[in-house]
């Protein structure tokens, strides 16, 4: 029994010994000193770099380290599976051990001091980082009046945009909505569910130009995927996770802003369901069935900063329930299917429709119905998450023209504003132009054609213009643009007489 009685004693005294230990009163003041901040900060595993709010309790050790459960365990498991026997054995560990015993050192290992490792390249003393503070009245990011109406947001449009004026308008009027629903939440005790659309159109009519340009006049963050880098899990290429996580790059990881963004996906007729094919269809079918989830709206773990998810990168939890979803696509073959829906009603009788009927409709896709774009290979779970279907016109050359100089950044008012900085003036005539317009229609390429074409006869003009300092005028012509002639190009004493004669008839009575 006295044996017993002195063991618990012996037991009370090494306690109150460890209790009483300089780092135990360190660690102590320590934890004192962070509740008297009020708890603003929150821990940082040393090895995966994760907070406490999302890597669980943390192991406090020496000189402000921490290390969450999970790296704990992987370090211990690593350690356990060394072998020790061999070195148990060995005369010179033994002899080491002895020496340490009695205060002498080991003779072939030296401790390092980590307080000698702090500073510039050691480990930093902080390992926290600020926690974001809970407000207690959350007020909505949109309020309904500070949204602009439809009308505004097509005027605004119209400023950088040609044509497309029932795009604009759909898309106008479907932003609105969106935003209202996210600032509200709920009408009434009725959810409202979200207007992802579909665009449909052909290259270089506009499609991420406008996305982009609605993207700058509501100041949210946007995201431009492209469909066909997109694969199923576990397959090489991005996962589809990896849409949000760009959204999230573009909020500056802020996930609360990331929440109420646009999220663009370009070439979304790659991923169309592939006609008869015998191997895993892992980056068509199969990716609109993982986009599902997105669409319609669902909680999603992204990586933060990277493209895929491993150990060493931290996860965000994203909901994708207010986010707008904007899906374009060029379909190029679903032409063909909607002429074949549309001259199949009759082939024969006072009904009868042409097979060539529709050969010359240059606007045939505003023809598509939803029968047509499963046709195409798209699923309908996958078309019904897209309620606002809708195309936009292919560009003819009254179009390309007013492209060339009507819009805030015309392509025409970029190379004027260059030319300025030489203090040169560059004009265009009309016909020129023209000449323009038709040389992009050949290349069927769009508005695209038209900045490959005025590279083409600038290049010239940009080298040789900084040679001669008396040049103060270039006018660009149609047999320029024709390569049956050259530009027009005056000198500074010219334009200086032709204006002193201006001036001297607005002088004459």
């Amino acid at each position: 029994m006295t044996d017993k009685y002195d063991q618990e004693e012996e037991l009370q005294e090494l306690e109150e010994l460890e209790d009483s230990t300089p780092e135990k009163a360190e660690v102590e003041d320590g934890k004192k000193g962070e509740s008297d901040k009020g708890g603003d900060y929150e821990d940082v595993c040393f090895v995966c770099r994760r907070p406490e709010s999302k890597a669980g309790k943390m192991f406090k050790l020496p000189n402000n380290i921490c290390v969450c459960d999970d790296c704990m365990h992987k370090t211990m498991d690593a350690v356990s599976q060394f072998d020790y026997q061999g070195m148990l054995s060995d005369p010179q560990f033994q002899k080491d051990m002895d020496n340490m015993l009695k205060g002498n050192g080991m003779a072939n290992i030296r401790f390092v001091n980590i307080a000698d490792l702090q500073g510039e390249g050691g480990i930093p003393n902080k390992q926290k980082i600020k926690k974001k503070k809970k407000q207690e009245n959350v007020q909505p990011v949109l309020n309904i009046r500070d949204i602009p109406a439809p009308h505004k947001i097509k005027a605004s449009l119209d400023e950088y945009v040609v044509g497309q004026e029932h795009a604009k308008k759909v898309i106008s009027v479907a932003v609105y909505n969106h935003y209202k629903r996210v600032a509200t939440g709920t009408m009434d005790e009725i959810e409202i569910e979200k207007s992802n659309m579909l665009m449909i159109g052909p290259t270089g009519c506009g499609k991420t130009y406008l996305v982009k340009t609605l993207a700058r006049l509501l100041d949210v963050p946007l995201a431009i995927a492209d469909a066909t880098s997109l694969t199923e899990a576990g397959y090489i290429g991005d996962d589809i996770e990896s849409v949000i996580s760009k959204l999230l790059a573009a909020a500056d990881n802020d996930v609360e802003k990331a929440e109420r963004g646009i999220v663009f996906i370009d070439e979304i007729d790659k991923i169309a369901k592939k006609k008869n094919t015998t191997s895993r269809d892992v980056s068509g079918e199969s990716v609109q069935q993982g986009m599902l989830k997105l669409l319609e709206g669902a909680e999603v773990e992204v990586p933060v900063g990277a493209n895929s998810k491993n150990a060493m990168v931290p996860l965000a939890t994203v909901n994708t329930r207010n986010i707008l979803f904007i899906c374009g696509g060029a379909f190029p073959d679903l032409e063909d299917i909607i002429k074949e829906r549309l001259t199949k009603t009759a082939s024969i009788g006072f009904n009868a429709m042409l097979k060539d009927a529709f050969d010359k409709e240059k606007n045939i896709l505003s023809h598509v119905t939803v029968e047509d774009l499963r046709k195409f290979g798209m699923i309908p779970e996958f078309i019904g998450r897209l309620p606002v279907i809708y195309t936009l016109e292919g560009l003819t050359q009254e179009m390309l023209v007013k492209i060339l100089k009507e819009p805030r950044n015309a392509i025409l008012k970029q190379y004027q504003k260059l030319l300025e900085l030489d203090e040169v003036k560059l004009e265009f005539n009309e016909e020129a132009l023209e000449a323009i317009a038709e040389k992009a229609m050949k290349q069927d390429t769009g508005a695209r054609a038209l900045r490959s074409i005025i590279e083409e006869f600038m290049l010239d003009i940009m080298y040789e213009i900084p040679k001669d300092d008396n040049i103060g005028r270039v006018t660009i012509t149609r047999e320029y643009i024709e390569g049956k002639g050259g530009p027009i190009i005056d000198i500074r004493s010219n334009m200086l007489l032709e204006s002193s004669d201006t001036l001297k008839e607005y002088a004459q009575p």
